[in-house]
């Protein structure tokens, strides 16, 4: 198995779904007792937070792209971001190595084209939902997305920085996002993105009004593929 490398800690609770969905899909591919061979680097995520001008990417580009370059001299063949609002600096981080960077809105959007997916909405923080550089990701393949309704950016922001990277999920946090992703099916999308990786702590990926595609899950998953050197996404 190849040895894969993580950027992490951005939150923890992150890092920690990506670790368990990584290694349930390795081994049941190889079988028990099998685990992933990984390398994890898990920031200080307390001064990559709220980041907002041009000065504060730049300073986490190159946070993230030290991180990379660590990971790749101890012997990392490939690298995940473990955090979809950091892909924001993904071709920084690329730029830095020369091991692969998949970067997760490429794999969203592959699997959602594969299932003929045509309109969706994008469920994140406010940089993910407001700016260009992962929606165009989506907009290449070809899949038509909701304008993101101001309302909601507010909502979501709330409930991620202000429960779920602390680790809370409230009752009213899971009713807040049921009745958003009702608005957004009579609004006319086939599918919803869950572009914050904690976002799964309220939203029942499997069981909803509408197909959900859990952003930090099929990150994870094309992560285990590459473990096991098989094409991103196979059954």
């Amino acid at each position: 198995m190849r040895k894969l490398g993580l950027i992490g800690g951005m939150s923890w609770l992150s890092t920690r779904t990506y670790y368990e969905h990584i290694n349930r899909r390795v081994q049941a591919s190889m079988g028990a007792p099998a685990s992933a061979p990984l390398l994890i680097e898990s920031l200080d995520f307390a001064p990559l937070v709220g980041l907002s001008g041009a000065a504060d990417w730049a300073r986490a580009g190159g946070v993230l792209a030290d991180s990379a370059q660590r990971l790749e001299a101890a012997g990392a063949t490939a690298l995940l971001i473990c955090a979809n609002s950091m892909h924001k600096v993904a071709d920084r981080v690329a730029e830095a190595v020369s091991i692969p960077v998949l970067h997760i809105a490429e794999i969203v959007a592959a699997r959602m084209a594969a299932d003929g997916v045509r309109t969706a909405a994008l469920l994140g923080t406010r940089n993910v939902m407001v700016e260009d550089w992962y929606r165009e990701k989506l907009i290449d393949r070809d899949i038509a997305l909701l304008p993101p309704e101001a309302a909601f950016v507010e909502q979501l922001d709330k409930i991620i920085y202000g429960e779920l990277l602390l680790g809370k999920a409230s009752r009213q946090a899971e009713r807040d996002l049921k009745s958003i992703i009702t608005n957004l099916e009579q609004d006319g999308a086939d599918a919803v993105v869950l572009a914050a990786t904690e976002l799964e702590m309220v939203v029942d990926v499997d069981a909803n009004v509408l197909p959900i595609y859990d952003g930090a899950r099929l990150h994870a998953e094309a992560g285990a593929d590459w473990i096991l050197g098989r094409p991103a996404g196979a059954q």
